[in-house]
């Protein structure tokens, strides 16, 4: 039987970098010769990148009910943890993921006011106990995560999502909440300081795997 992999997620707000350090995060894994597999949330499978892209979708024509939101970020999940997240741990890989459910505390708890009890709810629910075996939380303060979202925004000549939208109070309180959460379990965080280099950054999130790496094997 093999042995169980691990499960890595990377979590912060608009602009912090997660995406470029996902890839270091999974490429610095496979160079120790670990099978690893990259995925993101929501998404991550052809049934929750469609559920994705309603929830980024702008469509100012009509609201989102924070109640639907959080609902469709957890079914989701459900689906990305049946099809791609439990199997890849049982045969032994490791799964690097941009955001998990951290970022529904953060986002639909913080920034939408929803009770931490009733997203809690349905985390037992979905997830049945299981939980990222590390958290690399990249955090910086909102006005440099603002000034970079609007550089790679405008490089990319992309629009503003959904939740790209929103304004300063609201990711103000995503921090807020994203750091709460790394203060209640500190043995699974490690928040990195995303306002320095790449490099600066990717040194802090190397010594944090180090750290986790020697610790398991």
């Amino acid at each position: 039987m093999s042995k169980r992999g691990r499960f890595i997620t990377l979590e912060g707000g608009e602009g912090v970098g997660k995406s470029t350090n996902v890839g270091f995060v999974a490429e610095w894994l496979e160079a120790q010769g670990l099978e690893v597999v990259r995925t993101r949330e929501p998404g991550g499978t052809v049934r929750g990148e469609a559920i994705r892209a309603l929830l980024l979708d702008p469509a100012p024509q009509e609201t989102l009910h924070v109640d639907a939101e959080l609902l469709l970020m957890f079914a989701a999940r459900a689906q990305h943890l049946a099809e791609k997240i439990l199997p890849a741990l049982a045969r032994g890989a490791w799964v690097v993921c941009d955001r998990f459910t951290d970022a529904t505390f953060a986002y639909q708890g913080g920034g939408r006011g929803i009770a931490k009890q009733r997203i809690a709810v349905l985390e037992d629910f979905v997830q049945k106990g299981l939980s990222p075996d590390l958290t690399l939380l990249l955090d910086m303060p909102k006005e440099a995560a603002s000034q970079r979202l609007e550089s790679r925004l405008s490089d990319r000549q992309e629009q503003r999502d959904r939740f790209e939208q929103e304004q300063g109070d609201f990711f103000q309180a995503v921090r807020e909440a994203y750091l709460a959460r790394a203060a209640e379990a500190p043995d699974r965080f490690a928040v990195i300081d995303a306002q320095q280099s790449l490099n600066a950054v990717q040194a802090q999130i190397e010594q944090a795997l180090l750290a986790r790496v020697t610790a398991w094997h």
